[in-house]
């Protein structure tokens, strides 16, 4: 391969590095510029909801006839919601799964760890169990039949081995979901803090600002979406702002989800001005995160460096001193021949 190549190939890869580069910026600002387009046209349709209520109201207070039981009047509807009962049982196990073998069969720690992969309660555990009944039996016997161990503690081994991977491999796979999960919630809050800021900055109470984002954002915050509407349902159902987040803080496992969940309950206890405190916890949450980038770009660089050696070093050596070899070679070649 001549210079002439190696440049050329050499050119080519740095354009395909630059239009990789450049889609990149590309797909950013489009998504940026989509993001803004969905927050104002919200805004927008808000706006025009509320004048169009306002006005609706006017004309209703004008044209209404004060007796209570004209056909205006509306009596204000009790009871417990449907949605909301379900929300909050399908956080609950089953009735029989209380007992003492059935919580043999899911400990706590299974609980947690699918409540945390967003699995139910009242319709995955018992699924759950199954599946790590089943594959404890299946395995042992698959790995009787492909393996035909001879001897009886080879039997033993194989039975045991099938059994426990057939036991874990179901607790395996939640804890691989619950771990996705927590890193999306993660990638996911500093939108959820801008978008809250913004929606704080416009006027709204800390229920619409969340009413909206469950309603309207649910798109780009897939996780955190969802836990905010069961959050929602559990304070409609009478607990506790605090307590109807916990289950938010648990899935996070994050000290700055932690700090935004207190900075809510606050403002929803107290009141005060919300968007500075979130305006600087959005600063130093993206510091934390490029300070976190840093670091991973360093190990990769630590790590890349033996990669290198092994891989483009070889290369180099014969590129730089192949020619030089040769050169030595042809002449000793000459020399002995002459």
């Amino acid at each position: 391969m001549t210079a002439q190549k190696l440049f050329i190939i050499s050119l080519c890869i740095g354009a395909l590095g630059l239009a990789l580069w450049a889609g990149a910026l590309l797909w950013q600002l489009r998504r940026s510029a989509k993001a803004s387009g969905r927050v104002e046209e919200v805004l927008q349709t808000r706006k025009d909801n509320a004048q169009q209520a306002s006005n609706n109201a006017l004309a209703g207070i004008m044209g209404a006839d004060r007796n209570p039981f004209s056909s205006g009047f509306r009596p204000i509807q009790t009871g417990s919601d449907p949605l909301a009962d379900e929300l909050t049982a399908n956080l609950k196990p089953p009735a029989w799964l209380e007992t003492g073998w059935a919580r043999a069969l899911l400990a706590d720690e299974d609980r947690q760890l699918l409540d945390q992969a967003g699995v139910s309660l009242r319709k995955g555990s018992p699924i759950y169990i199954a599946t790590r009944a089943i594959l404890a039996i299946a395995l042992p016997l698959l790995g009787l039949l492909l393996v035909a161990p001879q001897g009886l503690m080879k039997v033993v081994l194989t039975v045991f081995f099938g059994f426990a991977l057939g036991v874990m491999l179901p607790k395996w796979y939640m804890r691989i979901r619950a771990n996705q999960r927590r890193e999306q919630m993660i990638e996911e809050m500093p939108l959820f803090i801008d978008l809250l800021r913004l929606l704080q900055g416009v006027g709204l109470s800390i229920d619409q600002s969340l009413h909206i984002m469950v309603n309207e954002f649910s798109n780009v915050l897939r996780i955190i979406s969802g836990e905010l509407a069961l959050a929602n349902q559990l304070y409609a159902t009478g607990r506790s702002r605090e307590s109807s987040f916990q289950r938010m803080i648990n899935l996070s496992a994050d000290e700055d989800m932690a700090a935004i969940v207190s900075l809510l309950v606050q403002v929803d206890k107290h009141g005060g001005a919300v968007q500075e405190p979130l305006k600087q916890f959005g600063i130093r949450l993206r510091e934390k995160r490029q300070a976190s980038f840093k670091e991973k770009i360093g190990q990769i660089t630590v790590k890349m460096t033996a990669v290198m050696v092994l891989t483009l070093l070889p290369a180099l050596m014969v590129i730089t001193a192949g020619p030089g070899f040769m050169a030595v070679i042809r002449s000793l070649g000459k020399m002995s021949g002459g």
